[in-house]
């Protein structure tokens, strides 16, 4: 402030200068933040997998999980659904926005044209405004009374935070209005510099999180075989929402007593009079889950040629894991043991 008031003429040149400098970190800052929504929204109306809602994205998932044939990103997924969706977004974010085509950087100078023109305007506006008035001496201080209000949210750039320079003797405010213009595209310029290096650590505010906060709801397991509800409501009435059930060896069943893996499909076994066990010696029905406090879950009739394929394809990666054998009880069926990878992911495009 003492540098502007020592340098006369110059001094409009310098408190343009100043201002811009305060601008740059809330422009900085509202720069990513719209391109983070912008990355989101785009990502959501142009990729298949995020068309829909979270039992389209399951579906999709599935499907990647398929044809990569990679035993421990089934376990992370079975282990933790959540954290592997939430992986799975930020992985196709980065493969989106950092492609041969940059597109993250033209998100970033898109975002940046629309903010430099809503900053630019809010000059001219101020400009415009206070220029003829002849009611006041403290033009400065009206012209950033003015410029803050017109930015309204676009910035957070509070008006106190300028105090400092309110009461610079300032009288041509279309000197001021030509600095500005000239100072704010000096701005611009060295935040487009920076863009050409940006990556995905450059947010505050992942793109990736905003996209998965589209796709929250509620988070409960199957108790049988581990399926997740894929209700979209955190806390919503009625039967939980499942893609299909699966063979419960997925949750590391095994029939009492005995080292057989338990292949059966809890789907199947709620419509039977098999009975499951809770605790040391208390018996129940499946068809009785409910009473037993368990969560509610819908029937669901697929044929589920994707599970199969899957307990047949990993069936020794799986008697590793929950230390049981597929034999007795658990034997896998030849039928299964017949299913193709191309059969199951034929299943799931349905």
């Amino acid at each position: 402030c003492f540098q502007i008031s020592c340098q006369g003429a110059t001094s409009i040149t310098t408190f343009a200068v100043f201002l811009c400098d305060k601008i740059a970190p809330a422009l900085h800052r509202a720069v990513y933040e719209r391109t983070a929504l912008d990355i989101a929204r785009d990502m959501k109306s142009k990729i298949p997998d995020f068309r829909g809602n979270r039992s389209c994205l399951e579906v999709c998932i599935l499907r990647y999980l398929a044809q990569e044939e990679n035993f421990e990103k089934f376990k992370n997924y079975l282990q933790c659904p959540g954290d592997f969706l939430e992986t799975y977004i930020e992985t196709r974010v980065e493969m989106y926005c950092l492609d041969k085509n940059r597109r993250l950087e033209k998100f970033l100078d898109d975002s940046l044209t629309h903010c430099y023109e809503s900053i630019q305007s809010a000059v001219f506006a101020s400009t415009r405004i206070v220029k003829d008035r002849k009611d006041r001496n403290d033009k400065i201080s009206l012209w950033l009374d003015e410029f803050c209000s017109a930015l309204g949210e676009l910035l957070s750039l509070p008006r106190r935070d300028l105090k400092g320079i309110e009461h610079q003797e300032i009288t041509d405010i279309e000197f001021l209005n030509n600095a500005m213009t000239e100072a704010l595209t000096a701005l611009k310029e060295r935040l487009k510099e920076e863009f050409v290096s940006a990556d995905m650590s450059s947010f505050e505010r992942q793109p990736h999180t905003i996209l998965a906060e589209q796709f929250a709801g509620c988070w409960e397991k199957c108790p049988f075989c581990g399926a997740l509800c894929t209700n979209t409501m955190p806390n919503h009435d009625g039967d939980h929402r499942l893609v299909f059930h699966r063979p419960q060896v997925l949750t590391g069943y095994r029939w009492h007593k005995t080292d057989n893996l338990v292949i059966d499909i809890c789907s199947s076994s709620v419509a039977s009079d098999c009975l499951f066990r809770i605790g040391e010696d208390k018996w129940i029905p499946y068809k009785s889950y409910r009473d037993a406090g368990s969560q509610r879950h819908g029937a669901d009739p697929s044929m589920q040629l994707y599970w199969k394929w899957f307990v047949s394809h990993f069936r020794r990666e799986l008697e590793i894991w929950y230390n049981g054998k597929f034999h007795g009880k658990g034997e896998i069926p030849a039928l299964w043991q017949r299913i193709t990878k191309q059969e199951a992911l034929d299943e799931l495009e349905k």
